[in-house]
């Protein structure tokens, strides 16, 4: 083996980590006896290493570490290397540094699997928002669809022409569903409120509850209070907390079952 293959093989790093057994440290010695370049190459990697320990080693004082370092960039002759204090130096200071590597590759995967685990949960968070949507426009296609409720069309009224709203009346159950999507949203502190109205023999208005959390649901489709007997339905705009009789003045929609 010429000594171009000595010195990529590894070996010679081995050596100044401290690992090698007796018999291959005489190797190594003898190898670099015969070689230059041998010599060269081990007080390279001797140099690396106390160059990156240097940044690692906060409990060595700065006289003993300039004297270790000295030590080993001062011309020497390796055939004579044995074990001394710059020697244990050396493989302590590898110790650090390999055990830098591994602590760094920890790091490294540990802050990947806490990414990895976070972006589980949003993806998590995310199809449960998608479930919940769902189950949402299912429950709603469910009531369009459904061929026992009475579709009520709620026209504008002179304070607001351009509104409008859908009641899905289903008489045998009672049950009321109202489409709000063509209402405004409400003022600040103001509340749309639906009432069911008998209209025989003189008008009857009943609430039958409010549009509340208008602005969060998305569908803008509400299930309120069932109805006995509606003959139309109503919705008005109310003080926040709703109102005991509808005011008329701010009545937003109408419509005849």
């Amino acid at each position: 083996m010429d000594s171009k293959e000595y010195i990529e093989s590894g070996i010679l790093e081995l050596f100044v980590f401290g690992t090698l057994n007796e018999q291959e440290n005489k190797e190594v010695q003898e190898m670099a006896s015969q070689h230059q370049d041998i010599r060269d190459e081990i007080e390279a990697i001797e140099k690396a290493v106390i160059n990156l320990s240097q940044s690692v080693a906060p409990h060595l004082s700065a006289r003993n570490y300039e004297q270790i370092r000295q030590k080993l960039l001062e011309k020497h002759k390796v055939i004579q290397m044995k074990p001394t204090q710059s020697r244990a130096y050396l493989g302590w200071a590898a110790s650090i540094v390999m055990l830098l590597g591994a602590g760094f590759m920890y790091f490294q995967m540990n802050s990947s699997k806490v990414e990895l685990i976070n972006k589980n949960k949003e993806l998590e968070n995310s199809v449960t928002v998608l479930e919940g949507k769902k189950k949402a426009t299912e429950s709603i296609l469910d009531v369009i669809r459904d061929q026992n409720n009475t579709v009520v069309a709620l026209a504008g009224q002179a304070v607001s022409p351009t509104s409008y709203a859908k009641a899905y009346y289903n008489k045998q159950t009672k049950e009321v569903y109202i489409d709000a999507a063509g209402l405004p949203e409400p003022p600040e502190g103001k509340v749309y409120q639906i009432w069911a109205l008998k209209l025989q023999p003189v008008l009857t208005p009943t609430s039958i509850g409010l549009l509340e959390n208008f602005t969060a649901e998305e569908t803008r489709v509400f299930k309120v209070e069932n109805a006995d007997g509606a003959e139309a339905f109503g919705i008005t705009l109310e003080p926040a907390g709703g109102s005991a009789s509808p005011t008329m003045e701010q009545l937003y929609t109408l419509g005849k079952v």
